[in-house]
């Protein structure tokens, strides 16, 4: 389980928040270099990253697993828990570039300069099950939130082949394989604005519903995916449209506080171990786990895209506590 949470604000800075649910924090903020090689999971096969990352997720001694981030030309991508909703591929093909499901953000950010350069090469990507791999790593579910400083932001779900890209100014992803109707239940709780129901938002519309909330219900206060989105949708477009960075990512953190979801180890294994917001003109990473009071920043500095090492930066998930007398 997860939630994206994407706002733009006044001044046309663009941030991609999200809650990672998990059984166990595996991920801390960490850089990648420009040209960075890695070889694929499903057949090894070896690629060179383009462009320089930051975002959250591990580096092991045979791979790096990013979870989320944002590369040097603004582009922000996510992954997230996809349940029951992806259809992977089985055969080997040397024109494709196949890849393990949770390898494909770290492909796009190291590959690509905003979500129409990702969509005009879609179709050179598979996502792969495990049946043929060189590597066994079971059925990832996953589909992804991308955005960019353009102000687009898209949902790429592997529910077909090619991957299917699915415009998204509402701009809330959770975790449930039909995203229209989720869209379709929203209707209950406020009302679109003629141009969201046309298709035809501009982009860098901060709010695609009326305000006018007479006669709808109040939104659901548990955790599934569906009480998740429409909250996550619902308290958004109530909220005051942030004026920059600064605001954007107070907005954001208060936001993200209506979907995190409480440890709970008696009745469920997964939990909000991390939260995170990008933001693509300022390239930064803001981290907070689930036991800490405070927010790390690591952002993507010019002087960082001559590093040729990949870097992680530990932050212990612990309660911080700054005393004052």
């Amino acid at each position: 389980m997860c939630t994206s949470i994407y706002q733009v604000t006044l001044d046309h800075t663009h941030l991609l928040a999200r809650t990672m649910d998990w059984p166990v924090l595996a991920v801390s903020p960490l850089f990648v270099p420009r040209h960075f090689k890695w070889a694929t999971a499903f057949d090894h096969r070896v690629y060179e990253n383009k462009y320089a990352l930051v975002g959250g997720g591990s580096l092991g001694a045979t791979r790096i697993d990013v979870s989320d981030g944002v590369n040097e030309w603004g582009l922000m991508a996510q992954k997230l828990t996809f349940d029951n909703g992806a259809h992977y591929q089985d055969a080997r093909r040397s024109d494709k570039v196949q890849l393990a499901a949770y390898e494909f953000i770290f492909w796009v950010l190291g590959n690509f300069r905003s979500v129409q350069d990702l969509v005009d090469h879609l179709g050179e990507v598979e996502l792969m099950s495990e049946k043929n791999s060189d590597t066994k790593y079971g059925k990832p579910e996953l589909h992804f939130a991308l955005a960019d400083r353009t102000g687009r932001i898209v949902v790429v779900e592997p529910s077909q082949t090619p991957l299917r890209v699915i415009e998204n100014p509402l701009g809330v992803v959770t975790n449930s394989p039909d995203f229209d109707r989720q869209l379709a239940q929203m209707e209950r709780y406020v009302n679109f604005t003629p141009a969201f129901k046309a298709g035809k938002v501009p982009l860098n519309t901060p709010r695609v519903t009326t305000g006018h909330l007479s006669g709808k219900t109040n939104p659901p206060g548990y955790y599934s995916p569906g009480a998740r989105f429409i909250r996550a949708a619902y308290l958004k477009e109530r909220a005051d449209v942030p004026t920059d960075e600064v605001t954007g990512l107070t907005s954001e953190w208060h936001l993200l506080d209506s979907v995190t979801v409480p440890q709970n180890s008696r009745h469920q294994r997964t939990y909000s171990v991390y939260r995170a917001v990008t933001v693509a003109e300022s390239r930064s990473y803001y981290f907070q786990s689930y036991h800490r009071g405070d927010i790390t920043k690591l952002q993507l500095t010019d002087d960082m895209l001559d590093w040729t090492q990949p870097k992680a930066y530990h932050v212990p998930d612990r309660l911080t506590v700054r005393e004052v007398k």
